[in-house]
């Protein structure tokens, strides 16, 4: 189910992030979390926020689920999208992800991320997850790209 961003060379570019220095990967790492922030702002402002009588659910559980973060997404969250970059132990690697089935989380549990993205045979789609993907992959590649390729000029450049 979960969609990936696909680096074309992957293996040339690993070895060209090998020799960058720290700062470059840095700069590669913001602008992989400034692509990834904007695309969750997308689909925050996009998922239906649930109001229902059932005290069970906590209005807006699915809305707050809804993030990122550097390597793997929480047990039982629905992935949308990694953006792998190199690097060894997945740190240039983000996952974006919505929902859980953690049940510790109580009312937060929003475990129906599935549901509202898809639907039911009761409850039509609203999708959320997989639109603000498509709309943005392509922006947070070039984002990252022009990264790479400004970290390697001030490589080359001796800065």
């Amino acid at each position: 189910m979960a969609k990936s961003a696909t680096i074309i060379g992957l293996a040339k570019l690993q070895k060209k992030l090998d020799r960058l220095p720290k700062i470059a990967k840095d700069h590669i790492r913001e602008k992989m979390a400034e692509a990834a922030d904007e695309i969750v702002a997308m689909m925050k402002s996009l998922v239906p926020v649930l109001k229902t009588p059932d005290e069970r659910r906590r209005a807006g559980a699915l809305r707050d689920s809804i993030a990122w973060t550097w390597g793997q997404a929480p047990k039982g969250s629905m992935v949308i999208a990694t953006m792998k970059g190199a690097g060894a132990g997945g740190d240039l690697t983000i996952t974006l992800y919505a929902g859980s089935r953690d049940k510790s989380q109580g009312v937060d549990d929003a475990f129906y991320a599935r549901w509202v993205e898809f639907g039911t045979s009761k409850m039509s789609a609203q999708p959320f997850f997989y639109v603000s993907w498509r709309a943005n992959r392509r922006k947070a590649r070039n984002k990252v790209r022009k990264a790479v390729r400004d970290s390697a000029r001030q490589v080359a450049a001796g800065r």
